[in-house]
């Protein structure tokens, strides 16, 4: 399994428009596009989970191509790196 970024999306675009988009390429496994926690409007970028061979096809084939006028920047993603909890920190007395 591996997991695309998907990124210059049209602000327009859904979850479902972006699993269509890929799905010419194999099964889907997931597609998300990516939204502001605050507002819930799109951040412009999104992820989509594909089996390997699918997914580098896809990756080669899409990069670059133009979906609502907009030129789609399309790579393997990178993994998050780990994040703090967002606390204060390690108590020191």
């Amino acid at each position: 399994m591996k997991r695309i970024y998907v990124g210059n999306l049209p602000w327009s675009t859904t979850d479902e428009e972006l699993q269509e988009t890929f799905a010419k390429f194999g099964a889907v496994n997931s597609a998300v596009v990516i939204k502001d926690r605050e507002t819930g409007r799109s951040r412009g970028f999104g992820f989509v989970e594909m089996d390997g061979s699918d997914a580098d096809k896809a990756i080669e084939e899409m990069n670059g191509q133009n979906m609502g006028s907009r030129p789609l920047r399309v790579t393997e993603a990178n993994e998050r790196p780990q994040r703090g909890g967002g606390g204060r920190g390690p108590r020191r007395d």
